[in-house]
């Protein structure tokens, strides 16, 4: 074999002796002279010269000693123009990438499994927990109203308190015990925005203090309600359990506690926080309550997360950093709920927007597949879990009350933290205001070193910096093609039927669009590289491309830190470590290229922020992978699992984009992933993954609910214009009755429903207003229902005011549960109303819903409202100027349950987890 080189330079072989590299014999100074490596592997890849003389080539005036000297990239004149620089063997580079990868993944789960780390301390008893926590759920589902929720759990919570009072009576601290049940309206804008309204729900708040008083209280809250259908393990009846056995720890404790901590216990929060608001709101104690902690859940079982503080008052934070025995915490999270990208809300918004008092929110967030549903038992929930949560909260507490800044935070108060855990082993807490100059000195750190790079002599007339702009543009427009290439595939999946196929194969998912996304940028790269770049030294181009990863990373960096989120600590992490790594390495990079040494200790470099990152991938789809099925038939499922897992294979390979410049081929790796998302393709559409499984040891059930509804209809005199009576069936995730109707023939698409814009949501008994989530619905015809306690309807006075008004007013007497719409007709306006503070809130495409719910022996509901009349009627519309309708819900008792439901629930296959429950829908026209 011939190499033409330059008269000026010699060029010496070396004989090949690592059989991990391949070492690249490419003349410095010669970059327009194509090198192959033929002389190392039939499988090496081939440079193709551009159509256009390269930008590396000499120019005009430039000899090519000129370029020797300076290497493309380099300012050194002393370095040989002769170098053995090694390129990575193909399969060694996909072992090491992947193992890295696998690894990493790995010890993120070895985390999650490791609850509790080192031994208990011995002064929480997970044990006497979990009896609590049993002896709770034994009752059933506790829905507000109901005798399990108000009499059975309520006392058994009494009963518990008590006996705790009784045996620390003569220590040094006072329990008090008080049960209280408010009435009270406030309106919130979770899902699109509604108002409620609750009358006798039940609080049962335990103060804990010195025996002299406090003056200053902790609040820790739990919820002991639960949803119609669900025995509420972990949402919520463990953390009432932690909660019972933390007050007995703290109440026996022989040392006084400087200030005092209030244990609600409320029974209502599954009616939409109802109960919190009650208590923050009008409890005496309340006045007192200078900072809280919320127990919650939105899965069950596993490690309680800190998921948002504040408002601000980033002391909580350190009291939680310095406490916790198991600290599991992220900022991230926390923006991201408040995002409200989330479709959920908890206590602490109310204690937040309400009581204008900081906390920190806690949740159980795996397993959300069981969430709300009957498979939420109490065996579901380990004993570790327990343990490691009372561990925390005990400790938190702790700390908290016997702290000066519970007494007064305002010299804390302002400020937010950045906060988070690496692998749950320590936690991570600054101010946000050192996490800006942090930020900024790494970004200009980063910005530097490019700089630097773009002075250096060789790279004079702006070289440099074309070269990086250009590689940056192939970067980003490979992600885009990539993106749009995955959700090509993804909307192919959902034409084909099988959506959802990761529902309870998720690695299914990995492999289909991961194997897509990653074969896909992998493709572009090596595109770029054997037709763009043709005859450039692949180590300069692995150099170039690094840099590329360095500058997106400090964007956005600089980006996130500008707009003040404290998530901006995840960029940081992405270039602090790298850049450090490289400069540490660049020594043994120029002199070997990408050696063994050199790439193990560049994965090293990279592991801790990518340990991290692959956390919070984690934590991502362990939130939205359940989430998705019960997220209504409007979002296309595949469309958001394609973009998350193609924006994770983005992120995880921005710095890997830097291996393949310095592998000399590809095609191995790409036959195999592109071998791979065929064989998945195939699999899938073939439908060999079920979305659904009714495997008792891990269930992921699909979601419908069942209403056994009779609907009337009242005109302008009031007379019955329709009624008729069927089951009213909603799915909750976007394959609809698809897998339904094979076992129920019955359900199917010519009984699919269709919204009358004429009728206050739709015509139908929406329990709560989220007729946009599902849209796709079907109305079995059935016989009527005939509640024992029907609803009581009826208008008291309607009178016309001084300033032009009409103001009516209505009583309702019914079950614990019911839903009032109103929708003015067009041209009418409401002004004001009896609920809220006054001002009708939240109009939902020109509708009002009111939620409404009771508890024992609670009174006629009575509420008004004043409606401003249209000028001129509309004849294209309904009569009158309002529609008013009530819905009520039997959730509980005989009245929940009829013959035709209970036939239909027998046909449900046992992957399906249907929801049911009677109701009545009336509309009426004024």
């Amino acid at each position: 074999m011939r190499i033409h080189a330059p008269p000026s330079l010699s060029v010496r072989f070396v004989p090949h002796c690592d059989p991990s590299v391949v070492r690249e014999k490419t003349p410095r100074c010669a970059p327009d002279v194509e090198l192959t490596e033929k002389m190392e592997s039939d499988a090496a890849v081939r440079r193709i010269k551009p159509l256009v003389t390269h930008r590396y080539a000499a120019q005009d005036g430039e000899r090519p000693s000129d370029r020797c000297e300076d290497n493309g990239y380099s300012d050194d004149p002393k370095r040989k123009p002769e170098v053995r620089l090694l390129l990575l063997r193909e399969g060694l580079a996909a072992a090491l990438l992947s193992g890295f990868v696998l690894l990493l993944w790995g010890l993120v789960h070895l985390s999650l499994q490791q609850l509790v780390i080192g031994k208990p301390s011995g002064e929480f008893n997970a044990g006497r927990a979990r009896q609590h926590l049993e002896k709770i759920t034994s009752v059933g589902p506790r829905p507000v109203g109901s005798q399990e929720n108000e009499v059975l759990t309520v006392n058994y919570l009494l009963e518990q308190i008590e006996n705790i009072r009784v045996r620390t009576a003569a220590g040094p601290h006072r329990l008090t015990v008080d049960v209280q049940r408010p009435t009270g309206s406030f309106s919130i804008d979770f899902l699109g925005g509604f108002t409620s309204f609750y009358d006798r729900v039940t609080n049962i708040a335990v103060k804990l203090e010195p025996k002299d008083g406090a003056q200053h209280l902790m609040l820790a809250n739990c919820h002991f309600d639960t949803v119609a259908n669900s025995p509420g393990a972990s949402d919520d009846a463990v953390s009432c359990a932690v909660m019972l056995e933390v007050l007995h720890a703290l109440a026996n404790q022989s040392t006084p506690l400087h200030h005092g901590v209030v244990f609600l216990f409320n029974g209502a929060e599954e009616n939409i926080l109802q109960a919190s608001h009650g208590f923050i709101t009008q409890h005496p104690w309340a006045k007192l309550v200078r900072a809280f902690i919320n127990l919650e859940a939105a899965g069950v079982g596993g490690k309680e997360v800190v998921f948002q503080t504040g408002p601000e008052n980033p002391w909580l934070v350190q009291a939680y950093v310095h406490a916790a025995k198991h600290p599991f915490a992220s900022v991230v999270g926390q923006e991201v709920f408040q995002s409200g990208v989330i479709p959920s809300d908890t206590d602490f918004r109310i204690y937040r927007d309400f009581g204008n008092i900081p906390g920190i929110d806690l949740a159980f967030i795996e397993n959300g597949f069981i969430y709300h549903t009957k498979y939420d038992t109490a065996n579901r929930i380990l004993t570790g879990s327990i343990q490691r949560a009372g561990d925390n909260i005990l400790a938190v507490l702790k700390h908290l009350v016997t702290s000066e800044k519970l007494a007064d935070s305002s010299e804390y108060r302002h400020g937010n933290m950045v906060f988070f855990d690496l692998l749950g082993v320590v936690a991570v807490a600054y101010p946000a205001r050192i996490g800006t100059i942090v930020n900024y000195m790494v970004a200009s750190a980063t910005f530097l070193y490019l700089a630097k790079k773009a002075s250096l002599p060789g790279n004079r007339g702006g070289r440099y910096v074309w070269d990086l702009a250009c590689a940056t543009g192939v970067v980003v427009l490979g992600w885009f093609v990539t993106l749009l290439l995955v959700l090509i595939v993804a909307l192919l999946i959902t034409l084909l039927g099988h959506s959802m196929f990761w529902y309870t194969h998720f690695y299914a998912a990995i492999c289909l669009y991961g194997a897509a996304a990653t074969g896909k940028m992998i493709l572009i790269q090596t595109l770029a590289k054997n037709l763009y770049y043709g005859g450039v030294r692949l180590v300069e181009l692995g150099s170039l491309y690094f840099d590329v990863s360095l500058l997106l990373w400090g964007c956005s960096l600089v980006w996130l830190t500008q707009r003040g989120l404290c998530s901006a600590y995840v960029p940081m992490l992405m270039v602090a470590f790298p850049l450090i790594t490289r400069l540490l390495l660049m020594k043994e990079f120029k002199h070997r290229g990408a050696s063994l040494k050199y790439s193990g200790l560049y994965l090293l470099g990279l592991a801790l922020p990518y340990v991290h990152f692959m956390f919070l991938i984690w934590v991502v789809f362990e939130i939205f992978t359940p989430i998705m099925g019960r997220s209504g038939t409007e979002i296309p499922p595949e469309v958001v699992m394609a973009s998350l897992v193609t924006l994770a294979i983005i992120v995880l390979s921005s710095y890997f984009l830097h291996f393949i410049y310095l592998v000399r081929s590809t095609k191995w790796i790409l036959a195999a992933l592109g071998s791979t998302f065929v064989v998945m393709f195939l699999l899938v559409s073939a439908g060999l993954f079920f979305p659904y499984s009714g495997n008792p040891n891990s269930p992921r059930p699909k979601r419908i609910f069942l209403q056994h509804t009779t609907r009337t209809f009242h005109n302008l005199q009031g007379q019955v214009e329709s009624r008729d009576s069927g089951i009213w069936i909603n799915s909750f995730d976007f394959t609809a009755v698809q897998h339904i109707t094979p076992h129920i023939p019955e359900i199917n698409d010519s009984i699919r429903t269709r919204c009358r814009e004429d009728r206050p949501f739709c015509g139908y008994p929406w329990f709560l207003p989220v007729k946009f989530l599902s849209r796709k619905n079907w109305y079995l015809p059935a016989p009527k229902v005939s509640p024992g306690s029907p609803v009581e309807f009826s208008l008291l006075s309607k009178e016309v005011t001084s300033w032009g008004t009409v103001k009516m007013t209505f009583s309702v007497n019914g079950p614990s549960h019911m839903s009032l719409y109103l929708m003015p007709h067009r041209g009418a306006s409401l002004s004001t109303w009896s609920l809220g503070d006054g001002t009708p809130q939240f109009d939902l495409n020109g509708e009002y819903f009111v939620f409404y719910s009771h508890g024992l022996n609670a009174p006629t509901w009575t509420f008004w409202f004043e409606i401003q009349p249209p000028t001129e009627p509309d004849p294209a519309g309904p009569e009158g100027m309002i529609s008013v309708a009530i819905s009520t819900h039997y959730f509980f008792g005989e009245d929940r349950r009829t013959a035709q439901l209970e036939e239909i629930l027998h046909k449900f296959p046992t992957w399906a987890f249907p929801s049911s429950w009677v109701s009545t829908y009336d509309m009426y026209r004024y």
